[in-house]
């Protein structure tokens, strides 16, 4: 786990691009799969929506666990990011790759809940 947040934190700054999955530029789901397969967990490439399906709710959740958004570009589970605990995660947004706060006002509008791979 320990990998998987060093390598999510190494990544702040890194600008956004849409289909991005490099430190050239990532999209939001695109920085789950490399974070991840730089961790040593080989997971394909998909969207937030198809990684939400591939997931499981967690009442708990643990660093590392999975973030998701509803409703924020498109209807549907359209954002994801990896939490870093106190309610802070860590996800490639319109800015670039940045930790954010779940309580924050847009995020919280848009929280769906907390996930882990199965």
């Amino acid at each position: 786990m320990n990998e998987l947040i060093s390598t999510a934190k190494s990544q702040q700054g890194t600008r956004y691009v849409w289909g991005g999955s490099t430190p050239k530029g990532f999209d939001c789901s695109g920085f789950i799969q490399y974070t991840h397969n730089k961790a040593g967990k080989d997971i394909p490439r998909l969207s937030s929506a198809g990684y939400y399906n591939r997931a499981q709710y967690v009442n708990n959740p643990e660093v590392g666990d999975l973030v998701f958004f509803e409703n924020t570009y498109k209807s549907g589970i359209s954002h994801m990011g990896i939490y870093l605990g106190g309610g802070d995660f860590i996800h490639a947004g319109s800015d670039g790759v940045e930790i954010s706060n779940v309580s924050n006002p847009y995020w919280s509008k848009h929280f769906d809940g907390y996930k882990r791979f199965y």
